[in-house]
């Protein structure tokens, strides 16, 4: 991993610092997170989350990561809730893009945590895939908010191997040349104005899964990055979101101050009357749950979807017959990685749940075959 000093030791006055993490679909922002809570050396952290679809798989995999039996139980973070029984540390915002719903959501999760800061020493935001960062860093501008929070930094989160193959390239050719290579990505032009405008928000770029790239291709995202930011915005190379905690933390950007000066695609089509819908407007989000699945079916079975629709993602739990435990899964692309994460506990159903994002999807389709895997 490399990256440049750019830690600052003094954080803002009596405020709790806050860090935003944003990045496109299956960049690595809940992977990146999970290290952090992992490494959070006892600090005390309440995490804001805003998945885009209706069950939060990134939610609980947060809420089991971080104090595994055994796993430096004594550095990781203690999440901080509400106080009054509604929220275990992790505030789930599942409504939607939390740039379309500051007011209504996420300001009454601040204004909890705002009566609770003396018992807070960070808050951490995973903002979702299609969310724009602009409207939430200004929100801490807000009064009441301002007077005790700061941004400390706004983390963009890029997938490494896609920007490597040119998936999200200033010359418009090469996107539609990937576009011939690769018929699942989506190529809508809302979207790399998205990633433009999550990268304009940036304090720090993390690049993810620098572990399948070579030298010839480090090379090529760091000259993509480098045509996309400013020299003051640093970049680090992470395999597996493990990066230190320091690199992630105590930045003291105070985003807030200069966020209205940031600006993006968004501002630029509402500026000259466009009508310009949000980019998760064009994507399709379902929820399928089923029962004791055979692994190897389910397996087959996902992959046959990623094959013949157009899904950017797959998420989710199963339970596989004749196993104990969890079993997770990731898909991205064409992409399908899966691993068992803990025992079913005695209290809960051991059930499976897929989320599905993407375009065009047929819902009584993909749950028929998706059943075919059930025991």
């Amino acid at each position: 991993m490399s990256s440049n000093n750019i830690l600052s030791t003094t954080p803002a006055l009596n405020k709790v610092p806050t860090t935003v993490v944003t990045g496109f679909l299956g960049s690595g922002k809940t992977t990146l997170l999970a290290n952090l809570l992992k490494k959070a050396k006892g600090k005390r952290i309440a995490v804001i989350m805003n998945e885009f679809g209706e069950l939060d798989i990134d939610s609980e995999l947060l809420r089991t990561c971080p104090f595994e039996a055994g796993e430096c139980e004594d550095d990781a973070a203690q999440l901080v809730g509400a106080g009054d029984g509604s929220s275990d540390g992790i505030y789930e915002l599942a409504n939607g893009c939390i740039c379309c719903t500051v007011e209504e959501e996420f300001l009454p999760v601040m204004e909890k945590l705002v009566e609770r800061r003396d018992q807070i020493d960070h808050i951490l935001i995973e903002t979702s895939g299609l969310a724009l960062p602009k409207p939430l860093v200004q929100a801490f501008n807000w009064p009441g908010i301002k007077e005790h929070c700061t941004v400390d930094a706004v983390i963009t989160v890029v997938d490494g191997p896609a920007i490597a193959a040119g998936r999200f390239a200033n010359d418009e050719e090469k996107v539609q040349a990937q576009r011939a290579l690769d018929d699942s990505l989506d190529h809508d032009p809302s979207l790399q104005e998205l990633l433009d405008d999550q990268l304009n928000s940036a304090d720090l770029v993390v690049v993810s899964k620098s572990d399948l790239l070579n030298e010839g291709q480090q090379l090529s995202v760091q000259e993509v990055l480098k045509t996309r930011l400013p020299n003051s915005v640093k970049t680090a190379y992470v395999n597996n979101g493990n990066v230190p905690l320091e690199v992630l933390i105590g930045i003291n950007a105070e985003s807030e101050k200069s966020i209205d000066a940031v600006h993006n695609h968004h501002d630029h089509h509402h500026a000259h009357g466009a009508h310009h819908d949000h980019a998760h407007d064009h994507f399709d989000s379902m929820v399928i749950s089923l029962g004791t699945v055979n692994a190897q079916k389910l397996t087959a079975c996902v992959e046959t979807l990623l094959n013949e629709y157009n899904l950017f993602r797959i998420k989710g739990f199963a339970a596989v017959e004749d196993k104990p435990m969890r079993q997770v899964l990731q898909a991205v692309g064409k992409r399908l990685d899966t691993h068992f994460d803990r025992l079913w506990s005695v209290q809960e159903t051991a059930k499976t749940e897929l989320v599905l994002i993407g375009k065009g999807l047929d819902e009584a389709s993909i749950t028929s075959l998706l059943k075919t895997a059930e025991v």
